[in-house]
């Protein structure tokens, strides 16, 4: 249940971000610049309230799982970051195909770098590694899927192709996240001293409910707003000065 739900707000976070990115090549100058932080934030904050929802159904037996709140916050700046730098490569570079690649790579590497420092942020009484094929599999997820995403958002600059670039890069987080779950190797050592960090009900859950009703309500005010083209950006034609009668 709580990968469907982690599907569900990375979906969300795309379909926002999608959206912002494409009123960002619409526009120009510092409202275009503001679309593209919207964007970033939007995709960087639905895939890690993904990993916050992921990680509230890991469990390990033998030892309870405690995260360590600044490593956590980190994985956040890494997904934001990251994202950002694919956001503005996309909305300003002057070749879409390019563009696309690259913010495909940024992004995928935002998804990968946000799971390991998360992961790197839980304790427990014993060790925690990397298998690096499953990781490096997880990554190659998240580059390529995260790619199509984008070039389904472009070919597609329709509400529908929206939706699918935003479905399909909930799946490259989704399925980045679980894959590298699965490459994770754990040595347990029973001990009964108290683990540092705090809890996922003491500390996730209140930034899943924070995260998660930022994303709707600003999915909701950025469907409603009009989008704003500029005579530059719509590709308006400049009005010829008039000629004055004598």
């Amino acid at each position: 249940m709580t990968a469907i739900v982690a599907f569900v707000m990375a979906c969300v976070g795309a379909g926002l971000g999608f959206r912002c990115l494409v009123r960002a090549v619409e526009t120009r100058g510092l409202t275009g610049v503001r679309w593209l932080l919207t964007a970033a934030v939007a995709i960087g904050a639905g895939i890690w309230t993904m990993h916050l929802i992921a990680i509230l159904g890991f469990a390990v037996d033998g030892t309870p799982v405690r995260f360590d709140i600044p490593l956590t916050l980190l994985s956040l700046l890494v997904a934001v970051v990251v994202v950002a730098a694919g956001v503005f490569v996309v909305g300003r570079d002057s070749s879409r195909t390019r563009g696309v690649l690259l913010g495909g790579m940024a992004i995928g590497l935002a998804i990968s770098g946000m799971h390991v420092v998360g992961m790197r942020a839980t304790e427990i009484h014993g060790t925690l590694s990397y298998d690096p094929v499953p990781i490096a599999v997880a990554v190659v997820i998240a580059i390529s899927v995260s790619t199509l995403a984008l070039a389904a958002g472009f070919l597609m600059s329709s509400v529908r192709g929206t939706a699918l670039a935003a479905i399909l890069l909930g799946l490259a987080a989704t399925a980045a996240e679980y894959t590298g779950f699965f490459g994770l190797e754990l040595e347990i050592t029973p001990g009964t001293s108290v683990l540092p960090g705090a809890s996922a009900e003491e500390f996730i859950f209140p930034f899943i409910v924070v995260f998660g009703s930022f994303l709707f309500l600003s999915s909701a005010f950025v469907a409603l707003s009009p989008i704003r083209q500029t005579g530059v950006a719509a590709g308006a034609p400049a009005a010829a000065p008039g000629r004055g009668s004598n």
